[in-house]
């Protein structure tokens, strides 16, 4: 299995659209072979010395694909394309962690 966390940090005018985009195209990648999970998440306050906080403006996408076929596949799709476009101006950054288990 593959794992994702990607991470994208959102201008805070823009924070409830980019989740508005992200909601409406979650039935797709559902949909999507391979997709095991795929779940927008934000920080949660769970009271762990430890925890790292991601920030309010930080939206992250929790993912596990059956393999990389199925992610590269995922990205290539003509929703993510159309949710890529429609989220470049709301995000000041993102980055992305691909992640096996051994």
């Amino acid at each position: 299995m593959i794992y994702v966390v990607a991470t994208s940090e959102v201008k805070p005018e823009c924070r409830e659209k980019f989740i508005e985009f992200a909601r409406k195209n979650l039935p797709n990648v559902h949909a999507e072979k391979g997709c095991i999970m795929y779940q927008l998440c934000g920080d949660f306050e769970s009271g762990f010395a430890a925890q790292q906080k991601c920030g309010e403006n930080s939206l992250v996408f929790i993912e596990c694909w059956q393999d990389i076929e199925c992610l590269k596949a995922h990205l290539a799709t003509p929703h993510m394309k159309k949710f890529m476009e429609d989220v470049k101006d709301l995000r000041i950054s993102s980055s992305l962690k691909v992640l096996s288990n051994f």
